[in-house]
């Protein structure tokens, strides 16, 4: 017989011995006394001790009594040993050559998009996985752009889970937090021009650095994304999907930012981007001279243009850092790639605001010569410049001369 049902089978029989009891015993009638008037005469005082007795006897032989453990209700969640290793493991190690960010940030990250990442499940999939278990899977693609296969493996997921994984935190960080790349207000950028005036060795009113760059995705395509950072090398502008046989100044001309500053909403009269010599000379994209003479105001000028371009160069090879950049063509199609390359552009942002540079790389020779052979435009001969850019680069070409 179930424990439980003894138990309760002797419970049963104590409670009916008082009233066994009871006609052996009958009842005197109280005398009076200095005692208590609540307090009970003797049989029956005698009579409820052993009934509490016999009472507690049940209750120690119930609670020895070896029980069944109760199901659970609610199965348990992340059943997949190494994802729960992955999670609770605080080394700061661990977590940057998992997920290329500090464990700190990632736990943020964790924080804040669990909501989002918690709300569905992949299609037809038995698992049910928690946030920061999906965020694990997907970073760990982004990080070191390993197979979904592999990535399965590790987690201990279906492939499809995996990739189901990447594409919806892609898809929420793209939807629900672009505002993390944001070109600055007017007012704003005073302050963006006094940091390139710092590190420009005195040249004002530069408000960017544009440059172009390229991931190569299925065959021999590739995916052209224009970057434009600021001094401190946040991305404040970012525009992906161009085809990558495109010159970069067919780039610029396909973005938004070109139709803006063209009709004068973003930049002032006298303030100006930095690119390479890839883009023509525009009154508000100023560009290196061509083969300056030694010790003139146009190498001056050069040797300042170059320092202010430093941030777009470092924020494209810090970019390329995230492993995903460069297995692009385990993508399921063009837009998911070009996904994947906009959530590393704003995780960049992220990183850099959270005070972790993880993935901010130094500047070595190769970026610069990727960059240079990014291609010339064809129609940059008959380009005709204008007069007013020829004379804002003449004028500060002289500013370089005096700082």
């Amino acid at each position: 017989m179930d424990p439980k049902e003894v138990a309760a089978l002797v419970s049963f029989l104590v409670s009916q011995i008082p009233l066994l009891l009871l006609p052996l015993f009958p009842f005197a009638h109280p005398r009076p006394s200095s005692s208590t008037p609540f307090s009970p005469s003797a049989p029956q005082s005698s009579l409820l001790s052993l009934s509490l007795h016999l009472l507690s006897s049940v209750s120690l032989i119930a609670a020895a009594s070896p029980c069944r453990p109760r199901k659970r209700k609610r199965y348990q969640q992340d059943s997949e040993p190494h994802a729960a290793i992955a999670l609770r493991r605080r080394d700061p190690d661990h977590s940057l050559l998992c997920f290329r960010m500090k464990s700190t940030t990632f736990e943020w990250l964790c924080g804040l998009l669990d909501p989002l990442l918690d709300c569905r499940d992949p299609a037809g999939s038995s698992l049910r996985l928690s946030g920061p278990t999906r965020l694990a899977i997907a970073l760990s693609r982004l990080a070191s752009g390993a197979p979904y296969p592999e990535l399965a493996a590790r987690f201990g997921v279906p492939a499809s889970t995996a990739r189901f994984c990447t594409k919806h935190l892609c898809r929420v960080l793209c939807t629900n937090f672009r505002f993390w790349i944001t070109f600055p207000s007017a007012s704003e950028l005073d302050s963006v021009s006094a940091g390139f005036q710092a590190t420009g060795g005195g040249l004002p009113d530069c408000c960017g650095a544009l440059a172009c760059a390229r991931f190569e995705a299925f065959g021999d395509s590739a995916i052209a994304a224009q970057i434009v950072a600021d001094s401190s090398f946040r991305i404040t502008h970012f525009a992906a999907g161009f085809r990558g046989d495109q010159t970069n100044f067919m780039v610029l001309k396909s973005s938004s930012i070109y139709k803006d500053v063209q009709e004068g909403k973003l930049l002032r009269a006298t303030q100006y981007l930095v690119a390479d010599g890839c883009y023509p000379l525009l009154p508000w994209l100023m560009i290196p001279f061509s083969d300056p003479a030694h010790g003139s105001c146009d190498e001056n000028f050069n040797a300042r243009h170059k320092s202010m371009l430093q941030p777009a160069i470092r924020v494209v090879q810090s970019m390329k850092n995230w492993g995903v950049l460069s297995s692009l063509s385990e993508e399921e199609n063009a837009k998911m790639a070009v996904a994947c390359v906009g959530t590393c552009a704003i995780l960049h942002n992220v990183l850099l605001m959270r005070d972790d540079f993880s993935t901010l790389s130094d500047i070595d020779n190769k970026c610069h010569a990727d960059l240079e052979h990014s291609g010339k435009d064809s129609g940059l001969e008959d380009f005709a410049i204008e007069s007013r850019a020829s004379t804002l680069r003449s004028t500060l070409a002289l500013s370089a001369r005096a700082a």
